[in-house]
């Protein structure tokens, strides 16, 4: 089932056993998860729109998930010794599923700090130590997207004819600091298109090496954090990227640039 996954461009990495683990005992929650990813589109309006951060297009993901059972939950553990309670801490989960042979749990890092990776991590490996979940999975930006995001920004706002501050005022594109619109006209300066200008800004301010990413990722699982829980990384491909605004009733058109 994660061949799937790899076939579609996605990366895919297991530690300790994981990937036996989901064959044999979590094929139908594999199932699941595989089917919400690879059906999972990012538009490039809501990115710009969004300002980069966790907007429409991870609730998407999220509520997909939610949908098939894979529901937040908070993991209570409590510490008594001869009856008096010692310690008590609550250790919450974006999605968990809970199936017949054991638990899934699973973090979402779409574009927080770094160290969120650590945190995930080892709550996965004190979770795992309680036999509280029999596997952790962490979903995050992958590689080729990480890659790709400069380019096809830039792609699409030329597509779009988006070519000055103008533009995007009247998209209602806010999210911006001064030193991000001075940045923006420093690189015009030195003779890059406004959409170029503006793509590497963006990239550089909400994407940056320092934020949650594949490379990161595998960092973490490679210094050995989160043993020995088993873990299964998925790093979401440049495939998912779509130049189409999404179908999405609930959402406002922020690139309808007749009005």
């Amino acid at each position: 089932m994660l061949q799937t996954l790899r076939d579609q461009g996605f990366d895919v990495l297991t530690r300790n056993h994981a990937e036996a683990i989901l064959a044999f005992d979590f094929p139908e929650e594999l199932a699941e998860l595989v089917a919400a990813l690879t059906a999972f589109r990012i538009s490039l309006a809501e990115l710009v729109g969004g300002g980069g951060g966790e907007s429409r297009q991870t609730q998407r993901l999220r509520h997909a998930l939610s949908a098939t059972g894979w529901a937040k939950h908070s993991f209570n553990v409590r510490t008594v010794v001869d009856g008096r309670e010692r310690e008590a801490i609550s250790h919450e989960v974006d999605h968990v599923r809970f199936g017949p042979t054991g638990t899934l749990a699973l973090e979402i890092e779409w574009n927080n700090k770094d160290p969120f990776f650590d945190r995930d991590l080892e709550n996965f490996q004190r979770l795992h130590a309680l036999s509280a979940i029999s596997l952790g999975i962490v979903v995050t930006r992958g590689a080729s997207m990480q890659e790709a995001f400069f380019p096809r920004i830039a792609a699409w706002m030329n597509q779009q004819g988006l070519n000055s501050e103008a533009d995007l005022d009247r998209l209602n594109i806010t999210e911006r600091t001064r030193a991000q619109r001075a940045s923006v006209a420093t690189r015009m300066a030195r003779g890059m298109s406004f959409a170029e200008a503006f793509a590497r800004t963006f990239v550089t301010s909400k994407f940056g090496p320092a934020s949650t990413h594949w490379s990161k990722l595998e960092d973490r699982v490679a210094r050995g954090v989160g043993n020995p829980c088993p873990l299964l990384l998925i790093g979401l491909p440049d495939s998912l990227l779509t130049d189409q605004p999404l179908e999405d009733p609930g959402a406002l058109d922020l690139f309808s640039l007749d009005d």
